[in-house]
């Protein structure tokens, strides 16, 4: 089976100052449920099918496939809502891979970082940009901000 286990973490703007260049990344979802949710993304020159079963907490089920990019941009106009659009940052620090979403267009001001664990209970040092845990928290799940972008809040991020 496989199983993502993620951290999710708004990422304070005051200290971050990436020192790598982002990749944009395009992202829709076919289907979201309350068992599963279906994505397509296209990150660069790649791109990928995801099923990811659905629920609140640090691990899920998790199914990536490669996919032609042409057919990612044919299956994104299939898709209800407009794409997230993000630039991802791939840090890595104190022996974790971060990955950094600065987000554009509706969820414009919103930086989140998330970091990928081996067990729900594996000790993670935190970077100095790390800001709240927002692991667990619906709002932030990008299927969510699909639907309820960030702008929409009236809520600043950190």
């Amino acid at each position: 089976m496989n199983i993502e286990i993620e951290r999710k973490f708004l990422v304070n703007r005051d200290n971050w100052n990436p020192k790598v260049k982002g990749v944009l990344y395009r992202q829709n979802y076919l289907s979201i449920t309350d068992q599963s949710v279906v994505r397509v993304r296209i990150k660069g020159i790649e791109a990928t099918l995801t099923v990811k079963s659905s629920g609140t907490g640090l691990t899920r089920e998790e199914y990536q496939y490669e996919i032609p990019v042409k057919d990612a941009e044919k299956l994104l106009r299939l898709c209800p809502h407009k794409s997230i659009k993000k630039i991802r940052y791939k840090i890595d620090d104190q022996g974790h891979r971060w990955d950094v979403d600065e987000f554009k267009g509706e969820n414009g001001g919103l930086l989140l970082a998330e970091v990928e664990l081996e067990s729900e209970t594996e000790a993670v040092i935190l970077p100095e940009w790390i800001g709240e845990e927002v692991t667990g928290d619906p709002r932030y799940y990008n299927a969510t901000l699909i639907q309820n972008p960030f702008k929409s809040w009236g809520k600043k991020a950190e």
